[in-house]
């Protein structure tokens, strides 16, 4: 509910009781002051999301608080009330910052009329707030590919989009589990309303509930405002909750609650909110295994897994890369004004012969780092690609591969010259890259504790024992 608190500023003491009233029926917060002064004071001590003002006061205009008004960092909608209404002062109002102009007296309908217009405005004021400051790295980029796993999940994205079902998306890094999710929300019946992301590994776990959630004037150390929940701002439309594995078991409770009962609290607040948003959830672990060593609830897992899709690695779909690669070239070139010609058959050939543990967003990193590195009107060539002869997969059958955890594959080693040193060393620091360094998750990924790992990496002399003391203990 966006608008919640109320101010009613009228002299007239039946008609100030009358709109009290009937805004109370509808569950509002409401204050009353017969008089500016009396406003002012309720003002000071707290925020209010509307006023309804009359115009003509005992001690002074309502015009005058509603310029007043215009320089509060946090202002309510104002509407004017008046039994005098002319164009002249409507026209006069609407220029000072009044939200609406109504004439008494009025009806229920026109009450009505008025509040869920400002709750509609409020709405889309706080979305496109919090879209001002959303990156949105992938979302312009559709979901690309030619393979046959590619197209049948596309035919599964539409028809489960026409749906209300909570979808789990899962797979790998770089597969492009948000875009399957995006998708998902263009082709669905909630494309005209908000589609709101949370990246749950992201937020600090102080944080995640308040920003799952929302919290109250006060709440905690900071609080200096009201603030909607990401859940709040999605009402009616779709919340994509990305790596939803990275919550704690704390938090996973009250999603439950929100995925069961539509319903929440705010933090620091008593206040039962509705909800109507769609969940979408994506995740790059295996979710059961979460399940069976308590690391997640078994019951949230059944309530998001409604609809499961997995998106197929890239090295599963080896025959999207070279499409994949032009698509990129293209749209890169143009991004940092460098022209390519084309890719070499040798370029080619190297980029089809990579095991991509990374998986898209690895190609696509890989074709940016080519298309600034080459020349103009230079075909992109292996050198351009930044890849280590370790890393180059060959197809001459000399080379065995290995799978280590949570089915992210690093490049070929050649098992007739590296030894089972070096293959853990590889793969420990594959995870490590793949997790963005993050030692906390790498260990996790790995299934060693954050100690066996600290001296593992000591042993490669990658970073200090201090700073990983040090990061371990934050």
């Amino acid at each position: 509910m966006p608008i919640e608190k109320i101010i009613v500023l009228e002299d007239d003491l039946i008609l100030r009781k009358n709109l009290e009233q009937q805004l109370r029926q509808r569950r509002y917060d409401v204050a009353t002051a017969s008089n500016i002064a009396a406003a002012q004071e309720l003002l000071s001590k707290d925020n209010f999301d509307l006023m309804f003002v009359d115009v003509r006061l005992p001690d002074g205009e309502g015009t005058d608080l509603l310029r007043q008004l215009q320089t509060r960092a946090q202002k309510p909608l104002v509407v004017i009330m008046t039994g005098f209404g002319t164009i002249e002062s409507a026209v006069n109002c609407m220029r000072d910052g009044a939200f609406d102009y109504i004439i008494k007296p009025f009806s229920s309908d026109i009450i009505d009329f008025t509040l869920r217009k400002a709750e509609d405005f409020t709405r889309l004021l706080r979305v496109n707030q919090y879209l001002s400051h959303d990156e949105g790295d992938e979302s312009g980029y559709e979901l690309l590919g030619r393979s046959p796993a590619m197209e049948k999940l596309r035919a599964l994205i539409r028809k489960v989009a026409r749906t209300q079902a909570t979808v789990l998306i899962q797979g790998e890094s770089g597969t492009g589990k948000e875009l399957v999710a995006r998708a998902i929300y263009r082709e669905s019946p909630r494309s005209s309303s908000a589609f709101i992301k949370v990246n749950c590994a992201a937020i600090p776990e102080n944080l995640i509930e308040s920003e799952f959630f929302g919290h109250e004037k006060g709440a905690f150390t900071g609080a200096l405002n009201k603030r909607e929940g990401r859940f709040e701002l999605a009402h009616g439309g779709t919340i994509l909750l990305d790596e939803v594995s990275e919550v704690s078991t704390q938090v996973q409770a009250k999603l439950l609650r929100v995925l069961q009962e539509r319903e929440l609290e705010r933090v620091g607040g008593s206040r039962t909110i509705k909800v109507d948003a769609r969940v979408i959830a994506t995740t790059n672990r295996n979710l059961e295994q979460s399940v069976e060593r308590k690391e997640f609830r078994q019951d949230l897992y059944f309530r998001l897994n409604v609809v499961p899709i997995l998106v197929p690695p890239l090295r599963e779909r080896a025959e999207d890369v070279a499409f994949l690669a032009e698509q990129f070239m293209h749209r890169l070139s143009r991004k940092h004004g460098v022209r390519v010609s084309g890719i070499s058959p040798a370029c080619m050939a190297t980029l089809r012969a990579h095991h991509w543990p990374g998986n898209v967003r690895e190609l696509q990193n890989v074709i940016e780092r080519a298309v600034i590195l080459a020349s103009e009107d230079e075909d992109l060539q292996p050198q351009h690609l930044g890849f280590s002869p370790a890393s180059i997969s060959h197809s001459t059958g000399a080379e065995s591969q290995f799978t280590p955890l949570n089915g992210a594959s690093p490049s070929a080693v050649n098992a007739g010259e590296t030894s089972l040193a070096d293959v853990e060393r590889q793969h420990i620091l594959h995870v490590l890259d793949l997790c963005k360094g993050n030692r906390t998750h790498a260990a996790k990924r790995l299934e060693i504790s954050i100690r066996t790992l600290r001296n593992k990496l000591h042993e490669y002399g990658v970073g200090r024992g201090e700073e990983l003391a040090e990061e371990e203990v934050a």
